[in-house]
């Protein structure tokens, strides 16, 4: 086995302060701390509403040359499970094992320096990997050819994009030779060509004997890169096994039967200080209240309530629909270049208040099957404030109405809509 965890437990104080800027500070608060466990213990930490267990319990083990995906809602502890991989922040409890060198990519530009170049992060990061010189020379041109950044090599990465920042970050953690690979969701913030370049190297990676552990809400991924799946729910390992059986079960339990999700206290609501969720629920044309179970030949209606915190925040509404293995739909958001009607919000100042935006699917639409929402609140275009995905689910039901002249199921696995259809006749035959 390369990796081995035992019982972990990760324990976070909500709202502690920044980490400690001199060693004096950490040995200081080391000290005090094992004073303060000593008295209290860990079991009244846990009672006390400032402390929260990201991670609890989780026991684990990955062979070498496995390919494993990680799953689970946001806050569920996947990242800060690989920051204890990675060994950037220590477990309370349990401990891990790892064997071989780990490269990780936990945030963009993870371990870069702003002030040295393209160039010198190269090196630094293989050199902290424990590579030599020489090795790193050797897949130099390589991670620069894939990070298609050659221009900008020798400029200091503080002037690089956020883009550039992400393609040279992954294109070290992907080609300098660790034995373990960790990668986090932070792929969903390039662009799409760069994502499947990614997935295609990740595969490739997998192939090459390296262990690679991904956490992604991009699901076909999960199940076509990896062997095994983990399912981390509320800080637990629920659920680990083939990644369709695993991807499954988690699509089904996040499938509510009110159709709904309320929050109803702003501060505990998904946010920040400039926009809060309220409310999502999935509605039915000519049907009072939410629901999961949805009738096929009816107009879906997805109502997103959030509170704007914000004196003349500028902020849109959008949703990402997926199908039952979560393969994406389609993605809508209340733009004027996007949205069939006229949203008299799209692009005006949002005063301070609740608002409510509604997104409509016609009916006859949607096959029959099981759907997921995904919701996302932004602010100026593209800066998203909330991104919540797989946050309900939805099924729909055929009623038989549309397809009386067929037997079994309909043919296509997305989509199945009313297309306009006319014959004529251009002539008599002639024999």
């Amino acid at each position: 086995m390369v990796i081995r965890a035992e019982n972990l437990g990760k324990l976070y104080h909500i709202g502690e302060k920044a980490p400690y800027k001199t060693l004096r500070e950490a040995i200081n608060n080391t000290f005090t701390s094992s004073l303060k466990k000593l008295k209290n213990g860990l079991k009244s930490k846990e009672q006390t509403p400032s402390y929260i267990w990201a991670l609890k319990n989780v026991s684990f083990q990955i062979r070498k040359g496995e390919a494993v995906g990680i799953v689970g809602r946001n806050g569920a502890g996947k990242s800060t499970l690989l920051k204890i991989l990675s060994r950037i922040t220590p477990p309370t409890e349990g401990y891990v094992e790892v064997k071989g060198r780990i490269a990780s990519l936990l945030e963009v530009g993870t371990g870069f320096h702003p002030e040295l170049t393209g160039r010198d992060n190269i090196f630094l990061s293989g050199i902290i990997l424990g590579m030599k010189k020489e090795e790193i020379r050797r897949k130099f041109d390589e991670i620069v050819a894939f990070a298609e950044i050659e221009k900008f090599i020798d400029t200091p990465v503080k002037h690089y994009s956020s883009g550039m920042y992400l393609r040279l970050a992954f294109a070290v953690a992907a080609h300098l030779e660790s034995e373990i690979l960790l990668i986090d969701e932070v792929l969903a913030v390039g662009d799409a060509a760069f994502q499947k370049k990614c997935l295609g190297k990740m595969g490739d990676v997998a192939k090459e004997g390296r262990t690679v552990l991904f956490v992604s809400h991009n699901i076909p991924s999960i199940i076509n890169l990896c062997q095994r799946a983990l399912l981390l729910t509320a800080g637990r390992l629920e659920k680990e096994g083939l990644p369709r059986d695993v991807v499954q079960y988690y699509l089904d339990t996040v499938r509510s039967a009110s159709g709904q999700v309320v929050w109803l206290e702003p501060d505990k609501a998904p946010g920040n200080d400039i926009v809060r969720l309220q409310a999502v629920r999935i509605l039915q044309e000519g049907i009072d209240g939410s629901a999961a179970d949805v009738d096929i030949s009816r107009e879906v209606i997805i109502e997103i309530n959030y509170w704007n915190l914000r004196e003349g925040a500028f902020l849109y509404p959008a949703i990402r629909l997926r199908d039952g293995i979560g393969t994406f739909i389609l993605t809508s958001s209340n733009h004027k270049s996007v949205s069939l009607s006229e949203d008299y919000w799209s692009g005006r100042a949002y005063p301070k208040g609740l608002f409510k935006s509604i997104c409509r699917i016609p009916g006859n639409f949607l096959n029959e099957g099981l759907y997921s929402i995904g919701v996302i609140v932004g602010k100026d275009f593209f800066d998203i404030q909330i991104l919540l995905e797989y946050l309900l689910s939805f099924d729909v039901h055929d009623t038989g109405q549309m397809r009386k002249e067929f037997l079994g199921s309909w043919a296509g696995p997305v989509i199945r809509p009313r297309l306009a259809w006319e014959t004529v006749c251009l002539g008599e035959i002639i024999p």
